[in-house]
């Protein structure tokens, strides 16, 4: 008979069997986003969350309400939570870890070459339905306490679905990274990017001569500073 794996929560809570990351999903900067919970699909412990199922705790708690965890240890906090919602799909997150604290750095480490791949909730089942037939536990309602970071893949349906790595941290970005750059974190479209890196800030704003609307290029400063500012955040 084999048994669930142990982990410090509060009393009366639950945890969902983990969702399995991508390595590529782990940004150098500590940043990741996937699913934490599939809708519809049963985990090991016999359970299946519903659509809607986080709806009312994510609205009372918001994504800050939400604590980010490793193996749900409440003495192990590595990071916060920056989106958290429903899709279709499931329970979409995006959170940061904190690189500062050293547990963060060593999640990090782990992560990114797929020794540690998994994503698993922790929280309290406020309304569910019990199929007679099978045993399953269908998750209706819950209240949402925390997502951890853990060890142990069980739902290999969900994964995190990007990574993101500084393109100067360890090498000079090739142009096409740096182009990248350019339209992911400073919002530029492509033939922008092109521009700036062909003609500098003189060529940005003849390709957008005719074009601007009163008060774009201080927007665009702004995102450029945004995105520098990141970049100096992640190496």
């Amino acid at each position: 008979m084999s048994a669930r794996p142990l982990f410090l929560m509060p009393a009366n809570g639950d945890v969902s069997e983990p969702a399995r990351l991508e390595t590529k999903a782990v940004f150098e900067d500590g940043t990741f986003e996937g699913y934490a919970s599939l809708f519809d699909a049963e985990d090991m412990g016999r359970d299946v969350v519903m659509r809607g199922a986080f709806a009312e705790s994510l609205r009372a708690k918001g994504a800050a309400g939400i604590k980010m965890l490793f193996q749900h240890d409440p003495a192990e906090p590595i990071g916060v939570w920056d989106e958290i919602r429903e899709d279709a799909k499931g329970l979409y997150v995006r959170g940061r870890l904190m690189t500062a604290v050293a547990k963060a750095r060593e999640v990090l480490s782990l992560m990114r070459v797929g020794a540690l791949d998994g994503l698993s909730i922790g929280f309290k089942a406020q309304r569910t339905q019990r199929d007679a037939r099978n045993g399953v536990r269908r998750i209706l309602k819950l209240d949402l306490w925390e997502i951890s970071v853990v060890t142990f893949p069980m739902l290999p349906q969900a994964r995190v679905s990007a990574v993101k790595m500084s393109p100067f941290r360890e090498s000079v970005p090739t142009e096409r990274a740096f182009e990248r750059w350019l339209t992911q974190e400073a919002g530029l479209t492509r033939s922008e990017a092109r521009a700036l890196m062909r003609d500098g800030l003189g060529g940005l704003k003849a390709l957008r001569s005719g074009q601007v609307l009163a008060g774009e290029d201080a927007a665009i400063a702004a995102r450029l500073r945004r995105a520098t500012a990141s970049l100096h955040a992640a190496t």
